[in-house]
Formats: structure tokens, sequence, C-alpha cells
């Protein structure tokens, strides 16, 4: 179960949205690195002013599976309009209590929703430290 998506008016955007049952608006970016434009870092966070311009904010409303399956939703429509994307990056920011020298609270979770997204047959993924890359099995493209 997934929240509504707002995908970007140009279906190859990069920008999509969406808004949770207790009103909190999620934005999710795409952006191509420079040197690889077949590589892109996905971004998302928190957009409300109540959460002080921390886009990173916890919200800890209740719903953080159907955000999450909201957001792998979203990169899976992200993949569609982007078939020839390699590589995919994610980084779980360190919570304010938590040892920069172990993983993430953030990036355990994202790890939990890689192989919905990126099915191992057609993908290998990378962790370290906090950063995730997902890079498309070479005969998959």
């Amino acid at each position: 179960m997934t929240y509504q998506i707002i995908a970007p008016v140009i279906p190859s955007g990069q920008i999509y949205q969406f808004n949770t049952a207790f009103d909190v608006d999620y934005e999710v970016r795409f952006g191509r690195k420079k040197e690889n434009v077949l590589h892109t870092v996905v971004v998302f966070g928190v957009l409300n002013d109540e959460y002080e311009g921390e886009e990173y904010s916890l919200t800890n409303k209740g719903d953080v599976f159907k955000v999450m399956n909201t957001i792998s939703e979203i990169i899976r429509m992200y993949m569609h309009e982007h078939p020839s994307m390699r590589t995919y990056e994610f980084t779980g920011i360190l919570g304010e209590d938590e040892d920069e020298n172990q993983m993430s609270q953030r990036t355990k979770l994202y790890t939990r929703y890689l192989p919905k997204v990126f099915p191992e047959n057609q993908w290998e993924t990378e962790i370290s430290g906090n950063k995730i890359i997902a890079n498309r099995k070479r005969e998959y493209y």
C-alpha cells in the first residue's frame, strides 16, 4: 500500500512528491552525477515547515512502512522513465545519537527495501558505511 504520488508534469522529470495521512509532505529527488549521467543519487525527505527545514527529520507518525513503500514505488516509476540508468545511490543519514562508525537505523531500513526495487538477478548492491549503491548487472544494459 502506498500514498498517492504526485509525479512530475514532464514524465522524465526529477522530482516526485506525496502527502501522508498525517499531512506530512515528502519529496523524492533524483540527481544525476556530472561525471556519469547514468548514475543518479536519490534523496528524499520532509518538506513541512514544522520540521524546521530539516528534510531528514524523523516524523514518528507510525507510517514508516507506507512511506517506504511509496518511495520504493517512486523509484520504480523513475526507473521506468529512465531505463538506461545504471547506478542508483542512497545515503542513510545518521541520527543524532548514532555512531558514525556503524550502520545507521535509516540505512538498515533502506536495505530491507532494496530487493523490492533492485531485484538481485538484475542488480548488485554495495553498502559502504551508510552509502548504498545499486549497479545494474552488465547483461541488463
